[in-house]
């Protein structure tokens, strides 16, 4: 029993010792009383004392394992919470106790509350990051076009390794770019769509239709989120260019269509009524594509109106071109009437008329080259301008100049008669502008000269050269000079004839001077004759001229120019006797220029 109860002895709690004690006790009485040898008693008591060793035992190694576990419990929780620190980059927690002391226990309980703390911090940042990359993963997916993620790609995986707050604002970081570009792209497909609208309704086309069939999302009633695509965008750029090449197209169109109509308007003369109906197409002509904007601008509608009524102008025009030809050759024949140019041949225009008829020549081709001739026609009358009207002068004065010859030959010019008063002042006024005569023509062979010498061709006149007229007007002027001189040098030689004849015979009636006079002014102009074969000989000499090579003097022009004349239109800018006085240059009195 001493075996036994040594251990029973090392048990901390009195009371126990003396349960096993009494126990004891009571089995020694009830072995006694029955009688128990002392061999099968030390077996009992070692049973017993093995099976208090076993339970020992196993309550020993029970502890062992509790506070092995407590050891493995209080690391693991070390090992979170430093975890935990590194994971949410903090440094340390306040509440944590720097130095770990008391039992397992003890220290687990004081190291907990700060675990549950980093624990919760932990969830809270893990549920920001799910958060921003959820948004990160959304705007990302429509970006790249997908509508719906897939389950697989929906869950976010968090790294719980890094937790950090810098970390979290890389992601926030990254959410604020996709936003911006979101938006950018958003902004896009906005002014994409309205380019869309804009362009269709100048087209005159559906744009609902046309957004549509890039993607369905861009249709506002559709309800979708817009898709953002790089795809959707390359679609609603490309839309966006074949409208404006359409657009473009169809304002080229409509622009030649516009030039189309305004020739064959020029040509018909068409009321402006009637252009008025298309006046929105010749808007059109000066304007470049970014500047039509107006919707239903240039719409098919109208590009077919107008390529109807240019085909049925076409049909029109050639019925009505041999009437706007005649028209244009008798506009360009009054200018040259006009400024006493040359007028194209009959036979020229009788030739083109053949053509014309036979359909060899374009109608267009053939009003642009008469509006051609027109206009040089128009810029050389301008350039003849100043010398047409020195012209016209020098015509004036040679009317005065010939009412002056026939008024100095009139022998009652200054009786007292009914206006001879008025006759007397225009004979004044004559002679003014007859004095001014010689500058006058020298004024206009210069200026004359210098035109042909800049245009390198001859100044004609009514188709003859308008220096051979002058020069010999002054061939001319000079003769009647010098025959006045003669003229007078022989009224001297009669008038002493007479006088001695006087002086011999007597005085005779002052009536025979008259009568000798009016002789002598008689026979001078019947002298005349020998003065006109001269003159006929100085034209026939002006066609060895440089300047008027082309005719064979002025004499010769006149007979051929009649002949021509014979098959032109009459012209009616001129009156008769100062064309013919412009074709013989001079007239043939040879009497004085003045009295």
């Amino acid at each position: 029993m001493g075996s036994f109860q040594s251990p029973m002895g090392m048990r901390s709690s009195a009371s126990v010792e003396a349960s096993c004690g009494y126990l004891l006790q009571e089995l020694q009485m009830i072995w006694d009383e029955v009688g128990e040898d002392q061999f099968e008693r030390e077996k009992v008591l070692l049973d017993l004392e093995q099976e208090c060793l076993e339970v020992y035992r196993k309550k020993v190694d029970s502890a062992n394992i509790s506070r092995a576990r407590l050891h493995q419990e209080l690391a693991e929780s070390e090992a979170e919470f430093t975890h935990l620190l590194l994971a949410l980059d903090e440094r340390s927690l306040p509440g944590r106790p720097e130095k770990m002391t008391g039992s397992l226990k003890e220290q687990l309980d004081s190291i907990s509350p700060a675990l549950r703390e980093m624990q919760l911090r932990k969830e809270e940042r893990v549920k920001q990051f799910q958060a921003v990359q959820k948004q990160i993963q959304r705007i990302s997916a429509e970006i790249a076009g997908q509508s719906e993620c897939d389950d697989s790609s929906s869950k976010i995986t968090v790294n719980e390794n890094d937790l950090s707050l810098k970390k979290l604002e890389e992601y926030q970081s990254e959410l604020e770019r996709l936003h911006n570009e979101k938006n950018d792209r958003l902004q896009k497909v906005e002014k994409y769509i309205r380019n869309v609208q804009n362009l269709s309704a100048t087209l005159g086309m559906e744009s609902s239709t046309i957004i549509t069939k890039v993607h369905p999302s861009l249709n506002e009633l559709s309800g979708l989120s817009k898709n953002i695509s790089d795809t959707i965008l390359a679609k609603l750029n490309s839309t966006v260019e074949s409208l404006k090449e359409e657009k473009h197209m169809r304002l080229e169109k409509l622009q030649h269509l516009g030039k189309a109509l305004t020739n064959l308007w020029n040509l018909m003369d068409t009321p402006y009524e009637d252009c008025q109906l298309f006046s929105h197409i010749i808007s059109l002509l000066s304007v470049s594509p970014a500047e039509v904007s107006s919707p239903g601008s240039i719409t098919l509608d109208i590009i077919q109106q107008a390529e109807a009524e240019v085909k049925r102008l076409d049909q029109l025009k050639a019925s009505k071109m041999k009437e706007l030809f005649f028209r244009k050759q008798f506009e360009l024949e009054e200018i040259c009437n006009r400024s006493h140019m040359e007028i194209p041949s009959q036979s020229e225009m009788d030739k083109i008329i053949n053509l014309m008829n036979s359909g060899e020549i374009d109608h267009a081709d053939l009003l642009m080259s008469m509006d051609d001739q027109i206009s040089k026609a128009k810029e050389e009358a301008s350039s003849r301008k100043v010398i047409m009207e020195k012209v016209e002068k020098w015509m004036a004065a040679r009317g005065e100049e010939r009412w002056l010859e026939e008024y100095s030959m009139d022998e009652n010019r200054y009786s007292v008669s009914r206006g001879a008063h008025k006759n007397l002042r225009r004979a004044e006024r004559a002679r003014i502008m007859v004095n001014k005569i010689p500058a006058l023509v020298d004024s206009l062979i210069a200026k004359t000269k210098d035109w042909e010498e800049e245009r390198n061709k001859v100044f004609l006149y009514d188709e003859v050269p308008l220096l051979a007229m002058l020069e010999e007007y002054n061939m001319l002027r000079q003769e009647k000079e010098e025959e006045k001189k003669r003229q007078k040098e022989k009224k001297k030689v009669q008038s002493r004839v007479v006088v001695e004849q006087e002086n011999s015979f007597g005085p005779r009636p002052s009536t025979s001077n008259r009568r000798l006079s009016n002789r002598s002014f008689n026979g001078s102009f019947n002298n005349a004759t020998p003065l006109n074969r001269r003159l006929s000989l100085a034209i026939q000499q002006l066609g060895s001229n440089s300047i008027s090579s082309a005719s064979q003097g002025i004499t010769f022009v006149k007979e051929g120019k009649k002949v021509h004349n014979q098959n032109m239109f009459a012209r009616s800018s001129i009156p008769s006797h100062l064309r013919e006085d412009t074709a013989s240059v001079v007239s043939t009195f040879s009497g004085p220029i003045s009295p």
